[in-house]
């Protein structure tokens, strides 16, 4: 086996199956899987997940919605047209209810909604608030947790805009923990939280997370041909917890 074939098949064994049926497929996306295919990027997870035996001969899958390369979470594909159809329906309407967890930068003093239209610039690859051009876009948040140096919210967008909680975040002062293109970190370290931290004996210290600190955590819908009630959730990474974990230790 070749090397690509080995780092592709561990990639797909990363996609965990949440849902499945003849019309829809549900995966938890790891952070630095593309959800669709891209320039000079790695086999995305709508690549990975029509390979899996279990899905083969239904006529591949169809994208509903996407998340953000650096983000982790739920992601649902459609397995037939109707099925992708529906769900576009119902994610126009706004009947999809998506619930994100969001490690931000500082304190958030307070639960809120943030309702600043936004326009995405292709050119710049990035939402920009209050655009001449801007679409409505709202995203309530709640307080989890506090923590050093940041706060963990809940966040659910009611639109659903291009970067949408990325670029709201930062409107509002508080952009994720690690999201340099609006205005966060590279990398979130410990020792700068921790006052007596001491380095290992290589002398470089490893970044608690270094991605986006952004994960998909549920999505509740209606089943687009059953009309069934569905709900996924995707339990929070390794690396997100861990880094939860070791700023609630220092908050």
């Amino acid at each position: 086996m070749s090397e690509r074939s080995r780092s592709e098949r561990s990639a797909a064994l990363a996609l965990e199956v949440l849902f499945l049926d003849d019309d829809l497929a549900v995966v938890a996306k790891p952070a630095g899987m593309p959800s669709v295919p891209g320039r000079n990027t790695p086999p995305s997870a709508i690549e990975l997940l029509s390979r899996q035996p279990e899905l083969s001969g239904h006529g591949g899958l169809r994208v509903v919605h996407r998340l953000d390369r650096g983000a982790s979470g739920v992601l649902v594909f459609a397995r037939t047209l109707a099925a992708q159809r529906g769900l576009v329906q119902q994610f126009m309407e706004r009947r999809i209810e998506k619930v994100y967890l969001a490690l931000v930068s500082g304190y958030v003093a307070e639960d809120g909604e943030i309702d600043l239209p936004l326009y995405f610039n292709s050119r710049m690859q990035r939402a920009e608030v209050n655009h001449s051009k801007g679409k409505p876009s709202l995203t309530r948040y709640h307080i989890v947790q506090r923590l050093a140096g940041h706060t963990l919210l809940e966040c659910r967008p009611i639109t659903g805009r291009m970067h949408q909680i990325r670029a709201h975040l930062a409107a509002i002062g508080h952009p994720l923990g690690v999201d340099p293109a609006y205005g966060g970190r590279e990398f979130i370290l410990l020792s700068e939280f921790k006052p007596d931290y001491r380095v290992n004996r290589s002398g470089q210290e490893r970044p608690l997370i270094e991605r986006l600190t952004l994960h998909a955590a549920r999505i509740s819908f209606e089943h687009p041909i059953s009309g069934a009630a569905i709900s996924c959730e995707a339990p929070l990474p390794k690396d997100m917890r861990a880094t939860i974990r070791q700023l609630a230790r220092l908050a």
